[in-house]
């Protein structure tokens, strides 16, 4: 839905007719418990079947419009006979009739009618034939609701639901108005750019009032949060968007963007920002279901939805606690909240997969309203590895066993025919691991009759599933979606996990077919993060437009402030990591030594840094020393990140590529050195060798996209931890003697002087 901006007395605000209908017209509970439900494929065939079966005249996507007042609705009714004047909603599903929840189809015969209110004033009938369709996938069977209408009637329905939306709508314009007249306004909330900050604002700026996706790469610590929001709230009036979502790929990162937004709207900007997070964190009652009957906050929840929606817009900073305070006030779900107030916020917060995922919630409210977005996404070197497991799934066969056990006998039957099925696949495929031609068709069928088996006995006998079968279920689903785009952008391949057990992947490598069309969707995507480069590289992955702008921002920090050393005498490679530990142990301890502090130490694994730390605490005792511990908690991370104290002592041990080798800020005397003992290549494994296999017939580039790009964003994003500002002065020492060569020196910061003399060597 989006505020127009026409003059006179037209239509100023669009609104869809599903978004009409979902805000006046749904009510009772909010029901989240799994039923079989039809995939998105299924849901575009089982229309297609419904229509196949109407006469030739039969009209399908009728495109209807219609004013009142100050709205104009628009929408698409799905199919219309005009030799029977019949309008057509056509909804699919799976199983029992009875089982559609009624509040469903009172949501459906309220857009049906206002088709056909839209449909009688565009025809000038005086009444019109009505006919909800509800199609069976499971057994082709059509049930369906008639009934003829007035125009009248019609027109007084419209005319109501109007009435209800349009105090909304009028308030949601001035709103529009206000925020635009502020922003056109909206000043700098510092007295000067940071150096390099006003460079990528102005990059950004330039690609929003183009229309082009962007990529920028910039250093840590000169404010790139705030340096890439602000010229995009700048070009929000005259560019007319609707929204900007700001994508992070951790929490830290989802705060710093909230503080930046608050400090950009101040107390003079009416600036709506929404914070939206995953529901196992939002959620209040984990022990009980998402459904009326259980949950207390889903009971009647789209009855109280109204004074929870209305008291929410009231907050311009809606992050997850103020969130929750709304929504525990008027006795809502706080997830379910935020998902509705993602139609009515400026400015969303979240993570990548609430616009990339194959089900993306803001992707799809963007298309389905036509909101003219701007996509910000932080430490977007991130992207390429999140965006393929968006689109990877996976099966365990031992999974498949737990599911089997307790699976009740017609669905216990049809996963027996899967384990037959993959005991085909295990005898053609006998290597330990093996990339396969092409998705089993088997066992592909195998599962898809196994699902249809689970959803059959769900419409049967409604109720949760046994929590191994659902879980297999849900893998199977996820598993069937991706094998119907399988291509040249994934492999599948089988690896064994054991005498009995195997894994079966489709392992996406390149995502850019899944991404195109979400660059597409937005106004301007920027990607930002001091480690973009060679730009190639994502804009081949990711499946950027071909006028993507590029901008490298020059550093603001000069060589005078950042030593870094090579310590070429040292290889941290596999085979010679115990001839590693006493050396770099050595080099921690002289480097403390010589200017005491806070210190950070990367390594390429939990037990490469436990070695090492063993063996500087055996040989020097007096250098103080804590490590990253496996599976720390967010406040663990914290009391981890508290050490950093100003005027503390002493060296944290992390993982490189982990919770502290990016996105944390510890300026000043919090931290004066890095060790990063590791070029951070990713193990060379059967899988990563396919990759690279992939990645050589694509790209021409298998090593480098695969093994050196990967491995030195790490690298340069753990050291740019060091400096944070014009005032920070620090070491760096690049502990591998593989950093001295030409095309890995190349990834390095340009503003680095790299210190390679013989005393620079450990």
């Amino acid at each position: 839905m989006t505020a127009g901006g026409l003059a006179g007395d037209g239509p100023c605000y669009k609104v869809a007719v599903r978004t009409l209908c979902e805000f006046t017209a749904k009510q009772g509970d909010l029901d989240l418990r799994f039923t079989p439900s039809p995939s998105a494929q299924e849901g575009i065939a089982g229309h297609a079947v419904v229509t196949a079966r109407r006469g030739g005249n039969y009209r399908t996507e009728v495109s209807l419009s219609g004013d009142w007042g100050g709205l104009h609705v628009r929408g698409r009714a799905d199919g219309y006979d005009p030799d029977q004047n019949l309008l057509e909603e056509i909804k699919t599903h799976r199983g029992k009739f009875s089982s559609i929840p009624d509040n469903h189809r009172h949501l459906h015969w309220a857009q049906l009618r206002v088709y056909g209110h839209l449909l009688c004033v565009e025809h000038r009938l005086e009444q019109v034939n009505l006919a909800l369709v509800y199609y069976d996938i499971g057994s082709g069977q059509e049930t369906v609701l008639r009934e003829t209408q007035d125009a009248a009637a019609l027109a007084t329905l419209f005319a109501d639901l109007c009435a209800r939306f349009s105090a909304w709508a009028a308030q949601e314009a001035a709103h529009r108005a206000a925020r635009d007249t502020a922003l056109a306004t909206l000043r700098f909330p510092h007295a000067d750019f940071r150096p390099g900050q006003r460079q990528l604002a102005e990059n950004v700026y330039r690609a929003n009032t183009s229309g082009r996706c962007l990529l920028a790469q910039a250093p840590t610590g000169i404010g790139k949060t705030i340096g890439s929001l602000f010229p995009v709230l700048k070009a929000m009036p005259q560019e007319g968007l609707d929204k900007v979502f700001f994508l992070a790929a951790k929490t830290p990162g989802r705060r710093l963007a909230l503080d930046a937004a608050a400090s950009l709207a101040g107390t003079t900007i009416p600036l709506r920002v929404l914070e939206l997070t995953a529901r196992d964190k939002a959620c209040e009652h984990p022990d009980k279901a998402c459904q009326g009957d259980s949950c207390p906050l889903a009971k009647g929840f789209y009855d109280r939805l109204p004074a929870a929606r209305s008291a929410a817009v009231q907050v311009g900073m809606l992050d997850r606690e103020a969130l929750r305070e709304v929504a525990l006030a008027h006795e809502v779900c706080p997830y379910y909240l935020g998902s509705e107030m993602a139609r009515w916020a400026d400015v969303v917060v979240g993570d990548y997969n609430y616009y990339f995922d194959g089900g993306a919630m803001l992707y799809a409210l963007a298309l389905a309203d036509n909101w003219r977005t701007s996509v910000l996404v932080d430490e977007a070197h991130n992207m390429v590895s999140r965006a393929r497991s968006m689109y990877s799934a996976e099966l365990e066969r031992g999974n498949l066993r737990a599911a089997r056990a307790n699976a009740p006998e017609p669905v216990r039957k049809a996963l027996e025919r899967v384990g037959r099925a993959w005991t085909g696949v295990d005898r053609e495929a006998p290597a330990p691991y093996q990339v396969l031609p092409a998705v089993p068709e088997k066992l592909l069928d195998a599962l898809q009759n196994a699902t249809s088996a689970v959803n059959d006995f769900l419409a049967e006998f409604p109720g949760p599933l046994d929590p191994d079968l659902q879980r297999f279920h849900f893998d199977a689903l996820a598993f069937i979606r991706l094998a119907e785009s399988f291509g040249a952008h994934s492999l599948c391949d089988l690896a064994r996990a054991g005498v009995r057990d195997s894994n079966i992947c489709i392992r996406n490598v390149v995502p850019a077919p899944f991404l195109a069309p979400r660059f597409a969707l937005a106004r301007s995507v920027t990607l930002f993060s001091a480690t973009l480069g060679p730009w190639h590289y994502f804009c081949d992955l990711l499946g950027m437009p071909p006028d993507t702008a590029w901008a490298d921002v020059a550093s603001p920090f000069s060589a005078s402030q950042l030593e870094v050393h090579i310590a070429d005498g040292i290889s941290t490679r596999y085979q010679h990591r115990a001839a590693s530990l006493g050396p770099i142990a050595d080099l921690i301890a002289r480097q403390y030594a010589a200017r005491e502090g806070n210190y950070l130490a990367f390594f390429s694994s939990f037990d490469y840094l436990e070695q090492v730390l063993a063996v500087l605490q055996e040989r020097h005792p007096e250098v103080p020393a804590w490590r990253q511990e496996r599976r720390m908690s967010e406040p663990e991370r914290a009391a981890f990140l508290d050490r950093f104290a100003a005027g503390g002592r002493g060296v944290g041990f992390a993982v490189l590529g982990g919770s502290f080798g990016e996105g944390i800020d510890l300026p000043g005397e919090r931290l004066i050195g890095a060790f990063v003992a590791t070029l951070g290549l990713p193990q060379v494994n059967p899988v990563n060798e396919q990759l690279r296999e992939r990645m050589q017939a694509m790209f021409g580039a298998g090593y480098d996209y695969t093994y050196l790009y990967p491995g030195m964003q790490k690298v340069v994003q753990a050291a740019g931890r060091v400096i944070r500002t014009e005032l920070d002065h620090g070491v760096v020492w690049l502990i591998d003697d593989r950093f001295g060569r030409p095309e890995v020196r190349a990834l390095l910061p340009a503003w680095w002087d790299v210190d390679e003399r013989p005393g620079a060597r450990s």
